[in-house]
């Protein structure tokens, strides 16, 4: 039996498991009556707060930063060096914008000519980051090099498949 045979087989199995339960009727709850199965018992989720969603990447990325800092044991002489490669590293503070809508309002050429702009700008940023990067990497010692090497090697792992949505087996 192939990997994908197996797959499909336990998908319909746990299908058919979970079917007489979507099947039974649920009693309305009576106005005033409470409940646990009750609607209002547990607020829906309202989508994702990108504000909260901002402020907690940039929590992460602080301390990966201040665990890169420990590592490499910087000397006093290279902390000017580090003030500006973190500098640059910060994430730009883009204003929030609804971009569905300001797409949406734009013909096909000019949503092609938007997504040229947007992708242009992104990659003259990263562009910048890794010359503050390589900068950087020229006041450390070999010593120091191979810890941030072996740093930047674990985060590119890690953001490679956020997720693991693409890496099912």
């Amino acid at each position: 039996m192939t990997h994908f045979s197996r797959r499909l087989a336990t998908a319909a199995f746990i299908t058919a498991l979970a079917l007489p339960v979507l099947a039974q009727s649920t009693a309305p709850v009576a106005a005033g009556e409470n409940s646990a199965t009750s609607t209002t018992a547990a607020p829906q989720r309202q989508g994702r707060d990108p504000a909260r969603m901002q402020e907690r990447q940039q929590k992460r990325m602080h301390q990966r930063m201040d665990q890169l800092k420990v590592q490499l044991k910087l000397a006093p002489a290279q902390e000017g060096a580090w003030t500006a490669f973190t500098q640059t590293m910060q994430p730009k503070m883009q204003p929030m914008r609804n971009q569905r809508e300001e797409m949406a309002a734009l013909t096909t050429p000019e949503r092609i000519d938007r997504m040229r702009a947007l992708r242009s700008e992104r990659m003259a940023e990263a562009d910048r980051r890794g010359e503050a990067a390589k900068t950087f990497y020229a006041t450390l010692t070999p010593e120091q090099q191979k810890t941030f090497d072996a740093h930047t090697l674990r985060q590119h792992r890690k953001d490679g498949h956020r997720g693991g949505r693409h890496n099912m087996r």
